[in-house]
């Protein structure tokens, strides 16, 4: 016990020392031994290292969990070295409503129907999300976590020791030139009863604070040499992070490609069994009959009647929903320049296949579903989705 409260007692006296100096040395009243410009430059990359690597990390944790809460829960998990339960996405749980709601509704009716495409969708997106954030946790956040608390710990433990060994060296730089200057006066002022007693003593004193600062000055080039490689491998880590950035970067591109790949998926669907609801049109609400698809609203007023046993000039094929390309012409006006917006297979022969960015002509018929047009390129035509157009002028 006694030698442990001499050495508290001691260390708290170091502590107190390298204060005192360091605040001395703020203040310009004590000498600072400087580091050589590119020891300094090594410790400015590796402090802009550290902090955008903290604001980097932080930024992505938010961005692949925004909930504060559900942050704060993993942090605390992870902390005490536990297994993370798993949480349902956003996506997932708006599925899982959707299904219910759809059961609810009426799994044969339109809107059931429609309700349980949709879902399966959004479960898709879900899967995908909890997919891209296990992946950015993996190949992202985990090396930039390991730095800081790795290798930046390190380095900041040898950055302490060394500025530690800065403070004692000058400290030993001090004391010798006091002794020096006690030294020389006192060889200017002669003491004529002790002289030689006296100078002895001073001599001594000098010497042992010359050897001390050799001493000093050998722990303090070591430690900046180790210092200087741990900084030296900030390089190494820009290299390693740079390849993360990239396996980042292909995991939200793949995570969004999926999402696209789903969304076209679900509107082809959609479009393709569209005309499940022109049976319904009169039972609509009156919200959703005064909001047409806005390509759609752009076309030439054309009357639409949902049943019509006989139109003068139209085939009954085209009436009844059932459409012969080979049956229907072009209205004398009311055709459009149309731009594909994105590729589509045709579900039948009554359907044209489309590719992005093509021009066509369409136009409609009396009795055709809204949603639907009909397409022509060169000598082929058929029915397009108005959803997959953009009209032109």
């Amino acid at each position: 016990m006694e030698f442990n409260v001499k050495k508290l007692a001691s260390d708290a006296g170091v502590f107190f020392s390298r204060a005192m100096q360091f605040t001395e040395e703020k203040l310009g009243q004590a000498e600072k031994t400087e580091l050589d410009a590119h020891f300094e430059n090594l410790l400015a990359r590796a402090d802009c290292t550290k902090n955008w690597t903290e604001k980097i990390l932080r930024q992505t944790e938010v961005l692949l969990q925004p909930n504060p809460s559900a942050r704060v829960e993993e942090f605390l998990y992870e902390k005490l070295d536990r297994k993370v339960p798993s949480r349902v996405t956003n996506g997932e749980l708006l599925a899982q409503y959707m299904t219910e709601a759809a059961n609810d509704f009426g799994p044969g009716t339109p809107y059931g129907k429609t309700l349980i495409k949709v879902g399966e969708t959004q479960r898709r997106l879900g899967a995908a999300e909890r997919e891209f954030i296990r992946s950015a946790s993996i190949s992202f956040l985990t090396p930039l976590r390991n730095f800081l608390e790795g290798d930046w710990r390190t380095i900041s433990k040898e950055r302490r020791i060394l500025q530690n060994r800065r403070l004692d060296l000058d400290a030993c730089k001090a004391r010798l030139k006091k002794a020096k200057a006690a030294e020389a006066k006192a060889a200017a002022v002669p003491d004529f009863q002790e002289t030689r007693p006296r100078n002895y003593v001073l001599s001594a004193s000098a010497s042992a604070a010359e050897h001390e600062l050799r001493l000093t000055q050998t722990e303090f080039d070591r430690q900046a040499e180790v210092t200087r490689l741990l900084l030296e491998g900030i390089s190494s880590t820009h290299v390693n992070h740079l390849r993360c950035l990239h396996e980042f970067v292909e995991s939200q591109t793949n995570y969004y490609a999926q999402c696209y790949q789903f969304m076209l998926d679900l509107q082809k669907q959609l479009g393709r069994f569209s005309g499940t609801f022109v049976g319904n049109a009169e039972s609509a609400s009156p919200a959703a009959a005064a909001s047409p698809p806005v390509a759609a609203a752009t076309l030439p007023a054309v009357p639409t009647i949902p049943v019509v046993p006989t139109i003068v000039g139209v085939p009954n094929t085209v009436a009844e929903g059932v459409l012969n390309p080979n049956e229907v012409k072009p209205p004398a006006s009311g055709t459009r320049r149309a731009r594909v917006l994105y590729d589509y297979e045709a579900a039948d022969s009554t359907e044209l296949a489309l590719l992005a960015d093509e021009m066509i002509t369409v136009y409609s018929l009396p009795g055709m579903d809204p949603d639907w047009l009909i397409g022509e390129r060169g000598n082929q035509k058929g029915k397009v989705p108005v959803t997959y157009l953009e009209l032109l002028s």
